[in-house]
């Protein structure tokens, strides 16, 4: 398989994906900067490194996995990419002054200093930083890979970040993409300050047609840049778009209450989705561009807009069938589900009434650390769910589909 970044579907079969092993930069976060790290809560690494095992365990199985941290390490081996990407990032941390000890330092060292952070030490103006510890601060949230950039058809899209403490994601991805991928990327923020985007709110669901959620982390903006980009580069182009509750935090994206199973079925939220009295005010908009324009269509809910546009999708429910447990898997990231192919999932054993709802759809459920054992063999299945052990991980706020950055799929003849 080649480096080329070829991504046109949700479901085509996995041909490579992008990770970020969880490093000790979970670690460097306390109840005090857990908020400003954008966690409800701190994590326990030792768990966490067990639960990501047999997660990576399965993808390494299935498909090409990259680490950011060894392509980091690769393209810092150039030394004009080292200088900017240094520079940047001490530029945006506020620590200039550490540039000469960083770029001292060989390639693998300064890979993981610029993902874990680089530690205050006495004499080094303590007023600023004996108190928070870390001149350069780590990047907690980077094993959701999926954020801060993201793979769209032939491209990357770099995500505009709203919070500070995950815009320097965004030069570690370009550095990486540019240098090893040799990708375009494009960026909304660039077309506009104000745009936004995030990688979790962008579904590909065919080459002429994304799907995208409207909520604290995609804003219009970004949206009508998407819009007008492939706009104009296609000559028909839709974009679905999903408006979300600003409140509760496990609404963040699109795809914590909607993810493509297979070509004909669906992972939903159902209150949402369908939109039940209490999201009834939430709005669904085809945006249908034709050789340049732009025509704005109100559709009743989101399955119903899918519908319009060819995707007759039978939906599973996440948390089956109980709205009491609805709720309380889909703050879990229950609907939040990765396809390694069409039919073939994975995601979080701990949502036990959506992996029922699977099996009774089914999906042969299979366990995660079977598979990493040899025991199974995702072969042998036509349809499967993989699940693995969510107690630590969740408690970031992200499933399986947050922790991918896919690369290339096959592409799905529709």
């Amino acid at each position: 398989m080649d480096n080329k970044i070829r991504l046109y579907s949700e479901i085509g079969k996995l041909n490579a994906v992008l990770l970020h092993r969880p490093g000790i930069e979970i670690e460097r976060m306390t109840p005090e900067n857990a908020h400003e790290a954008l966690y409800s809560d701190i994590l326990n690494k030792r768990i966490v490194d067990n639960e990501y095992a047999n997660f990576e365990g399965v993808l390494s199985k299935w498909t090409k996995t990259y680490q950011v941290v060894d392509l980091l390490a690769e393209v810092i081996k150039d030394k004009v990419v080292k200088k900017s990407l240094v520079e940047t990032s001490c530029r945006m941390d506020g620590c200039e002054f550490l540039c000469d000890e960083l770029l001292s330092h060989d390639e693998k060292t300064l890979a993981r200093e610029l993902v874990e952070g680089f530690e205050y030490r006495r004499g080094v103006d303590p007023a600023k930083y004996e108190e928070e510890r870390f001149i350069l601060k780590p990047l907690y949230n980077l094993f959701f890979t999926r954020d801060a950039a993201s793979s769209v058809y032939d491209l990357l899209l770099m995500n505009s970040m709203s919070f500070k403490v995950r815009q320097r994601e965004n030069i570690i991805y370009r550095a990486i993409f540019e240098n090893y991928f040799g990708c375009e990327s494009i960026n909304a923020a660039e077309w506009e300050a104000s745009a936004r985007t995030e990688g979790g709110d962008v579904l590909i669901a065919r080459d002429d047609t994304l799907f995208i959620g409207n909520g604290i982390r995609t804003n219009k903006k970004g949206i009508e840049f998407l819009a007008q980009y492939f706009g104009s580069r296609k000559p028909k182009f839709n974009i679905l778009v999903q408006e979300l509750p600003e409140t509760p935090e496990s609404f963040i994206h699109l795809d914590m209450v909607f993810t493509f199973l297979d070509r004909d079925r669906c992972m939903m939220y159902e209150p949402l989705i369908r939109k039940n009295a209490k999201y009834s005010h939430l709005q669904t908009t085809h945006i249908e561009i034709d050789n340049g324009k732009i025509t704005y269509h109100q559709k009743s809910n989101f399955l119903q807009g899918a519908k319009d546009l060819g995707f007759d999708l039978n939906p599973v429910v996440c948390g089956g069938d109980d709205p009491w447990i609805q709720q309380r898997e889909q703050w879990h990231s229950g609907a939040n589900f990765f396809a390694l192919g069409e039919g073939k999932i994975i995601g979080y054993e701990r949502n036990w009434k959506t992996i029922e709802a699977l099996d009774k759809a089914g999906f042969s459920v299979l366990k995660a650390a079977d598979v990493c054992k040899g025991l199974v063999d995702m072969h042998d299945y036509e349809k499967f769910v993989v699940t693995f052990s969510g107690i630590e991980l969740p408690r970031g706020g992200g499933g399986a589909r947050c922790m991918t950055m896919p690369i290339n799929r096959e592409k799905v003849d529709w």
